[in-house]
């Protein structure tokens, strides 16, 4: 089974949903089956439908979840050198047309998330990034054009 490397956080986040989606939302998907069930005519029950798509749904999430934390690769940003951007690295990027600097953090697919500063290694962005040192130019190729940036800082 291929690694998939992802940060601790990430991996806990997971984890944290796996565990609520078993003790909490499982629960009382199956409670609303039952409480469906008790009404009667299952053949005619909008709410025994419902309940048994939402069971399929819960069902696969789990599925999902239990099979990206067996192939998790753990990767500590703690543990990362500052010489090279790689994954689960924090970098500081100036757009060099605007001045203005932002800050994200290398993760994985699963873990993207741009309101947080997370972007993934597999994005055009991330891909252009990885392997980058303080000092280096970065091109993007956007929809509305090229981009310019310059990795100021590997936090």
């Amino acid at each position: 089974m291929e690694q998939v490397p992802i940060t601790k956080e990430g991996y806990e986040a997971l984890k944290k949903e796996l565990e609520y989606i078993k003790k909490v939302e499982r629960p009382k998907n199956i409670q609303a089956i039952e409480e469906a069930r008790s009404h009667g005519d299952l053949t005619e029950n909008a709410e025994f439908d419902a309940a048994k798509d939402r069971q399929a749904f819960i069902d696969g999430r789990v599925s999902d979840l239990e099979y990206k934390l067996a192939r998790a690769d753990i990767i500590d940003s703690r543990t990362l050198s500052n010489d090279r951007a790689v994954f689960a690295s924090y970098v500081v990027l100036e757009n060099i047309d605007t001045g203005e600097n932002v800050t994200y953090q290398l993760v994985g697919p699963d873990e993207a998330n741009i309101e947080k500063g997370r972007i993934s290694v597999s994005s055009p962005l991330g891909k252009a990034i990885i392997g980058k040192k303080p000092g280096d130019e970065i091109i993007l190729q956007a929809p509305g054009g090229k981009r310019f940036y310059e990795l100021v800082e590997i936090l």
